[in-house]
């Protein structure tokens, strides 16, 4: 089964509805290959091994008995923990949640368990998603599956690492200023974040409201449309939520031919501070799209300057209020002093031992930027540079179809190398921070090994609602890149060639 966790999702499912394998026997065979590597690489925070072979059962029996069943039936999928799933520990990576089990699913977890995906466990994250490396869950650092030294991205490296890794075919992460992308790009993996409103976020834990959202993380850009089409659409339950249907990502993904197409080279996001093997991959991957018929035109975005800015006000901003609720009076933690146990010292105890420092670091950020006498200086101001990276963007599409850049500034770095310095440790999302401002759809895929033969990342990013432009273009790409390198690019992984951990 070495060479069928191998596969791509579609693949997979192909080999499902063929009869070659059952979902007992793909499950079982992640779930071993998850026991053999996750101790060291800390991809999960739970597995649920009984859960996941009784779905797979379940699917291998009603396609015993004929009946049809959505494409990705059958095919394992592993869940970021910041994502609620009944009956499954779900933490947001924070001991202030540990142990809790909630009661209920999250709508994009109801569609996954009726379309029949095995949901293998929770990934681990950076707590509350706060994080650019997934070094600051509160339950230990996971590693990349490239070199067990590397931070894997984040705030969403477990679900990054447990695709690249071969734990799990599909993942699903969430997209807050990065989260998804980034981790992509430091893995070799593929992370989308749809259009905001596009995927409900009824039961994601939140952090900053009007930023956060849910998406796929994969091997192949197929994979992760088929996976966006699944948990994509209209959900009452979500007051945010988009009312048109979506759909056809797939079909976009296997079109393959850019002829035509206007990509936009963000100039401001390919110059200074980007490491030159990683500009060298994104020049490189530009130029296989020009030759593929595709027109590349230099666009400026002027404002995308101010984005890391506005975005560590707004986001710490949400987050301070959204937070609010971890007070240990109604679920999580609870610590009561043994003097004076008031209802004040114990939400004081409760959250100074419940959340690690990069949370309380943002939470004071949020607070202040909306305290008296400073919101207009800070969170008004913060707002009113958002409305110029939409202006900017707005601008930019109205000249190409897709906007590009590197995905992240540097490979992925060395553990600890950046925890003590969250200036250094946010410049990370330099490039995927707008799109969350503006709530554009973006896609990040391998662009090829950069520094110390570490995988580099492309970003293209669409205007709202147009995410299959993101497919089109992805899957051409990915495409010619591997025509060129013979195969996938995690193929060249040194831990990860020949079934090695």
């Amino acid at each position: 089964m070495t060479e069928m966790i191998r596969r791509s999702a579609a693949a997979q499912a192909a080999a499902l509805g063929a009869g070659e394998v059952s979902s007992e026997e793909l499950t079982r065979a992640h779930l071993d290959r998850i026991a053999a590597v996750d101790g060291d690489l800390g991809a999960f925070l739970h597995v649920d091994e009984e859960a996941a072979l009784t779905s797979s059962r379940e699917v291998d029996s009603r396609r015993a008995a004929g009946e049809e069943l959505p494409a990705l039936a059958g095919v394992p999928v592993a869940v970021k923990d910041v994502v609620v799933t009944e009956g499954q520990p779900t933490t947001a990576g924070s001991k202030i949640l540990e142990g809790w089990i909630p009661p209920y699913d999250a709508t994009l977890v109801q569609k996954l368990r009726a379309a029949g995906l095995p949901i293998l466990g929770k990934t681990n994250m950076d707590e509350f998603a706060m994080g650019s490396s997934t070094e600051t869950s509160a339950f230990g650092p996971t590693r990349n599956p490239w070199d067990r030294d590397r931070i894997p991205g984040g705030s969403g490296g477990g679900s990054a690492a447990a695709v690249g890794a071969y734990e799990a075919p599909l993942a699903i992460g969430t997209d807050t200023g990065g989260s998804i992308r980034q981790p992509g790009a430091a893995t070799g993996t593929v992370g989308v974040k749809p259009t905001y409103g596009s995927v409900s976020r009824y039961g994601l834990i939140a952090m900053a409201s009007s930023l956060d959202q849910a998406g796929p993380v994969t091997r192949t850009v197929e994979d992760a449309a088929l996976l966006h089409e699944l948990i994509a659409g209209h959900d009452p339950l979500d007051s945010t939520s988009l009312p048109e249907p979506v759909g056809g990502f797939a079909e976009a993904a296997r079109h393959r031919d850019v002829k035509g197409l206007r990509v936009g080279v963000i100039e401001e996001l390919e110059g200074e501070g980007f490491a030159p093997e990683v500009r060298a991959r994104f020049t490189e991957s530009l130029a296989q799209l020009e030759q593929a018929g595709a027109e590349i035109v230099r666009i400026s975005c002027p404002n995308f300057q101010y984005a890391l800015g506005a975005y560590y006000l707004i986001m710490p901003s949400e987050a301070s209020s959204n937070l609010a609720k971890f007070d240990g009076m109604r679920f999580g933690l609870r610590v009561v002093p043994e003097e004076s146990p008031t209802a004040e010292s114990v939400m004081k105890a409760t959250r100074g031992a419940g959340f690690g420092d990069e949370v309380k670091r943002r939470i004071l950020l949020g607070t202040y930027a909306l305290s008296a006498g400073y919101y207009d200086a800070y969170y008004g101001s913060a707002q009113k540079v958002r409305t110029l990276v939409q202006r900017d963007f707005a601008a930019a599409f109205e000249q190409v179809d897709v906007l590009a850049s590197p995905t992240s500034p540097t490979v992925a770095f060395r553990l600890g190398e950046k925890i003590d310095d969250p200036t250094a440790m946010y410049m990370n999302d330099i490039a995927t921070i707008p799109a969350n401002l503006a709530g554009v759809p973006g896609i990040s895929l391998p662009s090829g090994l950069a520094e110390d033969g570490l995988p580099a990342g492309i970003q293209f990013l669409a205007p709202a609602r147009a995410d299959e432009r993101l497919y089109r273009v992805g899957g051409a790409l990915e495409a010619l890149l591997e025509d060129a390198w013979g195969g996938p690019l995690l193929a060249k992984a040194p831990e990860l060639a020949g079934g090695a951990h």
